[in-house]
């Protein structure tokens, strides 16, 4: 079979070179738990409210919102005005949230800054899915049971939900590298324990041990249930603004360093995708990296969006921090862990372990870690990059302490 070329299955997205533009001054997170019986919007009210105070700002200051519209529910224009009582004019995108969004909403708030559109963006996102899971058919998975396409080609072979789906492609990595089950384990372990040194999480209290790992009953072959991530409640937001005013303010100079964004050709159907064992962090990462005049050995922290332990294997791989299909390797042991470890990777526990909340998580903890203020702090961090997914894209973005 002939090997798949990069330049077969995918793209990277150009974007203009925002580095050093642009600072995260201000990140808030609301509480994550089991099902709480709160909305969305009460949710996301309750990290914005802390992002605010994080980066001593009034509502009123704010004059950028992003948000991702097609998750329903999310904090709009109305329901920020509505709950800090304000009417101002808001410069207002739908390119924000979480997931690869979450790493790509700081280059659209650089541009809207750069063009006079906005002085101060928050971008932000929430969900009440275990509140809201009896009334979701098929869990997380409906959206794609509702797919036409993946009816018809990828449903009726039984390639549903998303378990079973990234099942099959650890299984084709084991195949293809030789990985095993214990180096994905040792993905699972040191997200655990990251979780249970930060009180936030919701796995706070329940320590994983690679033995208790190996010991777990099979979910879907080769995946145990600590392979998968939570479902939750839970939000966060954070607050952007120029490299200039950030100075002005109260917490560190945390710049954003990169940017990248990357496609694959099939998008969400990777039943017809030929490079079965790679993501599109494969053309997002370099974009990033050579954007902040980086490379991944520069990398002192590593937060990733992390569905299953799978995805986070691959996208380390492709964002360069090892060769391909040398991912299980080098993930053995503690070399995830924040307290020497050779990448310290989802320190808070990541969606494995802390909370599901889609990636706005992991850019709060990345900014915390290079600011110094983490609860698993990595010493001495200075550059975090956080890996947003969604399937058919992927993101980087790459922050620094100035």
């Amino acid at each position: 079979m002939r090997a798949v070329a990069d330049s077969d299955w995918g793209c990277p997205t150009p974007l203009e070179d925002i580095a050093g533009e642009i600072a995260i001054v201000g990140v808030g997170e609301s509480a994550h738990t089991r099902a709480s019986g709160r909305s969305p919007k009460e949710i996301a009210a309750e990290a914005v409210e802390r992002a605010l105070a994080d980066a001593g700002l009034p509502p009123s200051a704010i004059d950028g919102l992003m948000y991702a519209p097609f998750m329903g529910g999310q904090f709009d224009a109305a329901a920020f005005h509505a709950y800090f009582g304000t009417s101002h004019d808001l410069w207002v995108s739908e390119r924000g949230g979480g997931m690869v969004w979450a790493g790509t909403a700081p280059y659209d708030a650089a541009l809207a800054i750069r063009a006079g559109q906005a002085r101060y963006v928050l971008n932000v996102f929430s969900v009440a899915w275990a509140t809201q899971r009896a009334e979701m058919v098929g869990g997380p998975g409906q959206v794609h049971a509702e797919d036409l396409v993946k009816q018809n080609i990828e449903v009726p072979f039984g390639w549903f939900p998303q378990p079973v789906y990234f099942a099959t492609i650890a299984r084709r990595h084991m195949h293809e590298f030789g990985t095993t089950a214990a180096q994905l384990g040792a993905i699972a372990v040191a997200c655990r324990r990251h979780a249970t040194l930060t009180p936030a999480a919701v796995m706070h209290d329940r320590p994983l041990t690679l033995a208790d790992y190996l010991a777990s009953p099979p979910l879907v072959d080769p995946f145990r249930k600590e392979d998968c991530c939570l479902i939750s409640d839970g939000g966060g937001a954070y607050v952007m603004t120029s490299v200039a005013r950030a100075r002005d303010l109260r917490q560190p100079l945390i710049e954003v360093a990169g940017v990248g964004l990357g496609n694959s050709y099939t998008g969400t159907y990777w039943s017809q995708q030929g490079a079965f064992t790679s993501t599109p962090q494969v053309f997002a990462a370099p974009g990033a990296f050579a954007m902040a005049g980086l490379t991944p050995a520069d990398v002192d922290v590593l937060t990733l969006y992390d569905p299953f332990t799978i995805v986070a294997l691959m996208q380390i791989e492709d964002m360069g921090f090892c060769r391909k299909g040398e991912g299980g390797a080098f993930v053995e042991g503690t070399a995830l862990h924040f307290d020497g470890g050779v990448l310290p990777y989802n320190t808070h526990g990541g969606m494995l372990s802390h909370a599901y909340v889609l990636g706005i998580a992991h850019v709060v903890e990345t900014v915390r870690q290079v600011r110094g203020e983490a609860a698993a702090q990595v010493s001495d961090a200075e550059v975090g990059v956080y890996g947003g997914y969604t399937g058919p894209q992927a993101s980087t973005l790459i922050l620094r302490r100035r």
